[in-house]
């Protein structure tokens, strides 16, 4: 509920009572007492949050003015991470205690990370303005988590402009574009991998437990397929992730990852395969990177393996692949 009554401060700030707001949602008044809202209802609050306050820059507002608190407790995890790139890994993999309106996805880049927001409505379209909250609060968190103002190299919406542009400068500081293919923000490597002063691994795995323990008490299963690609994406190196590892970092025996996949149609290895092929097809695309370079960096012991399963993947070698591409 932290979210939502970052919302509702926000409209009270611009003179809309609590009352009031949630009357303008078909929202009753009791609900500010539960622990969780459906997410139809969070989108009726935005939406009425738009029609209220009428302003353009709200959304951006409610997200540069979010604290740890607005995202349920998990930000004071954030906080004893080791990096940036571990912080957000931690807000993936507890996205469902803040909110079940969408996941983050991270794409890395040999210099920089697009990190990916995907929103998952209800029944009702999202609102823009949520759209617009989620990003300004990235940037907000991340500076807090740092200690210094993050200023991501590009920003864009996949939505059209809601407000004059100087509100997005005056938030993200760096070039904004809209109507995109995706909604996202994209960060220098050298900034997320930094190492953070005030890391404890210690008060981290005590916050992670903690966090744990609370989906758990709100029967919200922690493992879901989109996590375990997204922990797969972050992992891929030189040396395969193995599932035994995945399963420590998830929280989860290994017996039970397996478990949770199959429940879902999926096996760590079908994943693993699958996460290989896309960062293969990413890595291929780009003519400055040898092939050789990038079996070793999938962790493919020779290039010939690596050769044998990209013509798996795409029925063809990976140079012929690559010309195909450039014709």
């Amino acid at each position: 509920m932290g979210w939502v009554n970052t919302v509702i401060a926000a409209a009270q700030r611009q003179g809309v009572e609590p009352d009031a707001l949630l009357t303008a949602a078909g929202i009753p008044a009791r609900a500010l007492a539960w622990e969780r809202w459906p997410i139809d209802y969070i989108t009726r609050l935005w939406r009425a949050s738009e029609r209220c306050t009428g302003d353009p820059g709200f959304g951006l507002k409610v997200g540069a003015g979010v604290s740890p608190a607005g995202i349920s407790g998990v930000g004071f995890a954030l906080q004893s991470a080791a990096t940036l790139r571990e912080a957000i890994g931690m807000v993936q993999k507890f996205q469902r205690l803040i909110s079940d309106g969408g996941r983050f996805q991270m794409l890395a880049g040999q210099t920089a990370t697009w990190l990916v927001y995907h929103p998952q409505q209800g029944q009702l379209a999202f609102s823009p303005y949520q759209i617009e909250a989620v990003l300004a609060a990235v940037v907000r968190l991340a500076g807090w988590v740092t200690g210094s103002v993050l200023q991501p190299l590009r920003v864009q919406f996949s939505q059209a402009r809601l407000g004059p542009l100087h509100n997005y400068s005056d938030v993200f500081g760096c070039p904004v574009e809209f109507e995109q293919a995706f909604s996202g923000l994209l960060v220098d490597n050298a900034l997320l991998d930094q190492p953070l002063p005030q890391a404890d691994p210690q008060l981290a795995q005590v916050h992670e437990h903690y966090t744990a323990a609370r989906l758990a008490a709100l029967g919200i299963d922690s493992i879901s397929v989109p996590d375990v690609r997204q922990w797969l994406a972050v992992h891929m190196g030189t040396q395969v992730p193995r599932r035994a590892q995945a399963a420590q970092a998830l929280g989860v025996s290994g017996r039970t990852l397996a478990r949770r996949l199959g429940e879902q149609g999926q096996t760590f290895e079908k994943l693993l395969d699958d996460v290989r092929r896309e960062l293969a097809l990413q890595a291929v695309a780009d003519p400055e990177r040898t092939l050789a370079d990038i079996a070793q960096s999938l962790g493919f012991a020779e290039a010939s393996t690596f050769y044998r399963a990209f013509n798996r993947w795409t029925g063809m070698p990976p140079a012929r692949w690559r010309r195909q591409q450039t014709v």
